[in-house]
């Protein structure tokens, strides 16, 4: 597709994160599909610099090659209580594959919050698993520092070995 197109309607959501320091973030559909990028600038056009975590939000969409795109902010309402994140990787799962996979000892190879990911070693084994964001939020983490001992549940996705959840050191058997 090389022209933009405006949605009939607007959308509702959900802000997945914002970053007013990388000037953008993500919001959830109510309805579903691929995550809509939200940009510092459409956020500005509206009277704000930032969002927080959860808030209710309505937007125009448009569509363009890179994926769905806020071009207007229609309203928002503030969270009120903390999000449950979630990522499309999963969506494929079941909650009991997740549960079912073992708790194994890992190593931080290396983690970058402002790109959002990073990966793991499991110990015993040379693959890398890719750690995102979100998963250490779910967790209740920010962040993970190189070195750090923690305990993962990994699962095999469509991009590879990755982490469906991140948990305490002391969790590993």
């Amino acid at each position: 597709m090389t022209e933009e197109t405006i949605s009939a309607r607007p959308v509702g959501g959900q802000v997945k994160w914002f970053d007013p320091t990388k000037g953008f973030g993500f919001i959830i559909a109510h309805d579903g599909g691929p995550d809509i990028l939200l940009h510092a600038n459409v956020l500005r056009n509206y009277g704000q610099s930032s969002v927080a975590e959860g808030a209710g939000i309505t937007v125009h969409v448009i569509e363009t090659d890179r994926g769905l795109q806020a071009n207007e902010v229609v309203s928002i309402d503030q969270p009120t209580e903390v999000p449950v994140a979630t990522l499309s990787d999963f969506a494929e799962f079941e909650a009991a594959d997740i549960t079912n996979a073992a708790i194994e000892p890992a190593r931080v190879k290396w983690f970058d919050k402002a790109k959002g990911f990073g990966f793991a070693n499991v110990f015993g084994k040379s693959a890398d698993v890719f750690v995102h964001v979100e998963v250490l939020r779910r967790a209740g983490l920010a962040d993970l520092l190189p070195g750090e001992a923690i305990a993962l549940r990994a699962i095999e996705g469509k991009r590879g070995l990755m982490a469906a959840e991140v948990l305490p050191w002391e969790s590993a058997d």
